[in-house]
């Protein structure tokens, strides 16, 4: 299993929300959003670090696999190494935010027993977060995969053509056009038509077959080349839609 988000967006979100979270709450302390800021800023890389330590090297290598017992030893390792960095930023911050006068410090912005809590309180809720996301996207990934397992089982396409039920082999196969009315599905031979949308057929389809356009399928077995803007097949040039271009030359080049 592979711990992954792809939407950067979900976590810049998140860390921009716990900026501005942190900065209000120890700026309300200190009566001093600036320094409250400055020290938010400070001690964000050790909540980054810790944060995505835990979630993307501690949680998939070893609880995971179920290996509970370096689980929790190096998640403890983890919390002391943090801490230790939590003390140094404390004593930075002291230095160059308060110059040393502890009175400019709230009493609850002194107590590092509570720094410490509010900060693994929020790893904690970032790790929740990360897992529903991660297990929502896990989800979708484990019915594709069984989709296309059971694709794989058949070496052959079904549908209905002229009310009858027809089975063309994958590898005669060469793209299937989607028309005003109808698909065709060219194959070596012949063309053969159904009223199946295209779009049905792009999720019955084996990964051997990729979508280039809203109108064209193409069997990546059959593809002679290439272009940023076409792809050839056997006697037949035809274009990459638009939205269909990264994608489609991603997976051309990786097959």
């Amino acid at each position: 299993m592979k711990f992954k988000t792809n939407n950067p967006y979900y976590h810049i979100a998140y860390w921009l929300i716990l900026i501005f979270t942190l900065t209000l709450i120890f700026g309300r302390s200190w009566n001093e959003v600036t320094s409250a800021f400055l020290f938010v800023c400070l001690m964000l890389p050790i909540v980054l670090g810790t944060s995505y330590y835990f979630n993307y090297y501690l949680v998939p290598k070893f609880y995971i696999k179920k290996k509970y017992f370096k689980f929790g030893l190096y998640t403890f390792y983890t919390i002391i190494i943090s801490l230790y960095l939590e003390s140094i930023v404390l004593m930075f911050s002291l230095v160059f935010l308060a110059n040393f006068e502890m009175s400019n410090i709230s009493p609850n912005a002194q107590d590092t027993i509570l720094l410490s809590v509010m900060m693994y309180l929020l790893v904690i809720l970032g790790s929740v977060l990360l897992m529903a996301k991660q297990i929502q996207e896990n989800k979708a990934t484990i019915a594709a995969l069984e989709a296309e397992n059971k694709n794989l089982q058949r070496s052959f396409l079904e549908i209905i053509s002229n009310r009858k039920k027809v089975k063309i082999p994958y590898e005669d196969i060469i793209y299937i056009e989607s028309l005003n009315d109808h698909i065709a599905i060219h194959t070596q031979n012949s063309t053969i038509k159904s009223n199946e949308k295209i779009s049905h057929m792009a999720e019955m389809l084996p990964g051997t077959f990729l979508r280039i356009h809203r109108s064209f399928i193409i069997n990546k077995e059959k593809v002679t080349s290439y272009t940023y803007n076409e792809v050839h097949l056997p006697n037949e040039q035809l274009n990459i839609g638009r939205s269909y271009k990264k994608e489609a030359k991603t997976a051309l080049a990786t097959y």
